[in-house]
């Protein structure tokens, strides 16, 4: 059953996880470009950073990229590097910034209720953000994706929960889901990864977070998949689990980082590069399911 946490122990963690067009614009985090929204009466930015190719006419993926607390999007550009799959693909990259809860940057990542401690809307900002990013760029609106980190990891599940209509599958890197309502319109493929020895959300939960286990078996059962891993594999410290319904292809696949702490998970530390997979995954997928 989910508990009714909402931004209960975030302030414990703000200084660990802050590390982690519109009108006019000025340049931040290196090709990246800034932007203001307004919504809700609230100036809200965003960076947006174009592949080297993009040339207006043909239509690219989204990736919305979600900072944890306390974050700023400039910095969590160059802590969530995803500007080489971007190029790559290609793919129009976007770093929102939260607004501010009692002056620390935020997600609201549940609905509004007696436990919500935030009263943003976010998933509001993030429906016009995706109307603002399809009048001031040509993108494919089939393929919008939303990943985060920690408290940005939260918020993904609240899209996947709340916008299935845009966002066609989503990615959490050490964060958990919250409670509340959670009734998307389509099966949504999900893909985790959390470090067993995360002290700030932990890998088998607490009377604040929900476990990973609990997060997996919920996806698991909404999207009808086998619920035992159809493949699995451990190269050095990582271990993989893939769930996989036969009939639709869509996936729940799970990276579990053993001895990993609460951080966007680097090839150079963890043997495991989230960026590069976040994309392998997304990818395969369209708001029609597999691609």
């Amino acid at each position: 059953m989910y508990k009714k946490v909402y931004f209960v122990v975030l302030f414990a963690f703000a200084l660990i996880t802050g590390c982690g067009g519109g009108g006019n614009s000025k340049q931040v985090a290196s090709g990246s470009e800034k932007f203001v929204l307004t919504h809700d009466g609230v100036n809200r930015e965003y960076a947006v950073i174009l592949p080297d190719n993009y040339d207006g006419e043909t239509a690219l993926p989204v990736v919305l990229n979600f900072h944890g607390y306390g974050g700023k999007a400039q910095e969590y550009i160059v802590e969530a590097d995803m500007r080489p799959e971007a190029q790559s693909a290609p793919f129009l990259l976007v770093y929102p910034q939260g607004s501010l809860l009692n002056g620390v940057s935020h997600w609201n990542a549940s609905l509004p209720g007696p436990d919500n401690k935030s009263s943003a809307d976010d998933l509001g900002f993030t429906r016009a953000l995706i109307e603002q990013l399809s009048e001031s760029y040509t993108i494919d609106a089939e393929r919008i994706y939303a990943v985060g980190y920690s408290n940005g990891g939260m918020f993904s599940y609240a899209l996947a929960c709340q916008l299935s209509d845009k966002i066609a599958a989503i990615g959490s890197v050490s964060g958990t889901m919250l409670d509340g309502d959670c009734n998307p319109l389509r099966p949504i493929p999900v893909i985790i990864f959390h470090g067993t020895e995360d002290s700030v959300i932990p890998y088998e939960g607490d009377e604040d977070w929900n476990s990973v286990e609990t997060v997996l078996n919920h996806w698991i059962q909404f999207n009808g998949t086998e619920t035992t891993p159809t493949n699995t594999r451990q190269n050095a410290n990582v271990e993989y689990s893939q769930y996989i319904n036969n009939n639709s292809g869509i996936a729940v696949e799970h990276y579990k980082v053993v001895g990993g702490e609460h951080i966007w998970f680097t090839q150079g530390t963890d043997g495991l590069n989230t960026s590069e997979q976040l994309w392998q995954f997304l990818s395969q997928y369209d708001l029609n399911g597999k691609r």
